[in-house]
């Protein structure tokens, strides 16, 4: 199982849509190639619409519990993705775990910093 990890936290609520939305469309992408995924924006959205809170803090001991059980972990970098504490955070647990992160581009690519890891393996 794939782990998508993308940014979602910002005070702007229009952000907010936009990053879920972004979450969707390569959630999609990747199911439409065959590969199982879980996005916590994409699940979590629709939820917090109900009075919870927004922030890694809150999140994260149900998006751990997805990250012990996925794969590999794929950080969408859409704007956001290098300052989002979250993201940051699921990058730095999938590695304690030993879990693979790839990085994909919004244009569904490989980015600079894709192709700068998998140099480094």
């Amino acid at each position: 199982m794939i782990y998508l990890a993308s940014p979602y936290s910002h005070p702007d609520v229009a952000v907010r849509e936009r990053r879920f939305r972004d979450a969707c469309r390569a959630a999609a992408k990747l199911m439409r190639v065959g590969h199982t995924g879980f996005s916590p924006i994409a699940h979590g959205h629709s939820i917090a619409s109900f009075g919870l809170p927004t922030d890694w803090r809150f999140w994260e001991p149900f998006d751990r519990f997805q990250l012990e059980r996925c794969d590999e972990v794929v950080v969408l970098t859409i704007d956001g993705w290098e300052a989002s504490v979250g993201v940051q955070a699921e990058i730095q647990i999938a590695i304690e775990l030993g879990k693979p992160v790839r990085y994909l581009g919004p244009d569904w690519s490989p980015t600079l910093a894709h192709v700068a890891k998998e140099a480094e393996g």
